[in-house]
């Protein structure tokens, strides 16, 4: 039976168990994961995970909504937090008591939001390197921030995410680009890479940043605007289509692909350096 949105969070205690912990943590930092992608990180099987995903859910802990297709049919369940699973991440951060409508606002928001398919997106990337580490013990997401976290500690770089990956002893920092190809890749990439130079110019992280591609068509244009463009900045390229644990990176001016370990990586001085820099939650 569902507990009253009101209901005490100390009585939702014993039914909340440390896999339902870490995604109500995900769902805070990252918004909003598609039952395939809660699947695919926490849950060996489909149908454990979706009947877990409804008892959360009756427990007000969280939410989900879904579109239409066009053509026919439906998306896949995106889930939220529900206003008790706000309510426990508030409590669990130290924040203030959200209320109900504020909740109900949050999800509105935010199913309603144009940028949600690039959101969605974007946390797919770091699903598949979920996903790799439970194949693979030799692997780890040592760290996934979000575009807001990401922005408040590189402050200059306005990256869809970043992430710190260790694969076989080697470990490498990255910024994210999702592209969705709803934008112009000329424009959008001097001006990225120029932020990027800004903050290794001036001692921050000399990460690379990975240009994620809807096609091998945006990809090889990608490569020819780079040509063009003078940078200290490391860039590699890859299509939706793979693995991002793989072999799949070209970098710049490359003729061969690299594993994402491969790639060139320097945490620089200024982060080093940072007291505020704060190397996050979400660890799998």
């Amino acid at each position: 039976m569902p507990l009253s949105r009101t209901a005490s969070l100390l009585s939702l205690y014993p039914h909340i168990t440390s896999r339902d912990r870490l995604l109500l943590q995900l769902l805070d930092d990252h918004q909003v994961l598609t039952t395939g992608q809660v699947h695919r990180m926490l849950f060996s099987a489909r149908r454990t995970c979706q009947l877990r995903l409804a008892e959360l859910a009756a427990l007000g802990l969280v939410e989900r909504f879904r579109f239409s297709r066009d053509g026919g049919g439906s998306q896949p369940w995106h889930w939220v937090l529900g206003h008790n699973g706000h309510r426990f991440q508030a409590a669990a951060h130290g924040r203030p008591e959200p209320t109900p409508r504020s909740s109900n606002q949050t999800v509105q928001r935010l199913s309603a939001n144009p940028h949600l398919a690039h959101r969605v997106l974007t946390n797919e990337f770091f699903v598949r390197l979920a996903e790799h580490t439970r194949r693979h013990g030799n692997a780890r997401l040592e760290r996934w921030w979000s575009e807001q976290i990401t922005h408040k500690q590189f402050r200059t770089v306005t990256a869809d995410g970043h992430g710190v990956w260790t694969d076989t002893g080697v470990t490498v920092g990255f910024f994210l680009e999702t592209d969705t190809g709803s934008e112009a890749l000329g424009s959008r990439v001097v001006a990225k890479l120029h932020k990027y130079g800004e903050l290794i110019r001036g001692g921050g992280a000399r990460y690379p940043v990975l240009f994620w591609l809807g096609s091998e068509q945006r990809e090889e244009h990608l490569h020819r605007l780079l040509r063009g463009q003078h940078t200290a900045v490391p860039v590699a390229t890859a299509t939706h289509s793979t693995d991002p644990a793989s072999r799949v990176w070209l970098p710049r001016e490359a003729t061969s692909r690299v594993s994402l370990a491969e790639l060139p990586s320097d945490h620089g001085q200024a982060v080093a350096a940072n007291p505020n820099y704060d190397d996050g939650v979400l660890l799998l």
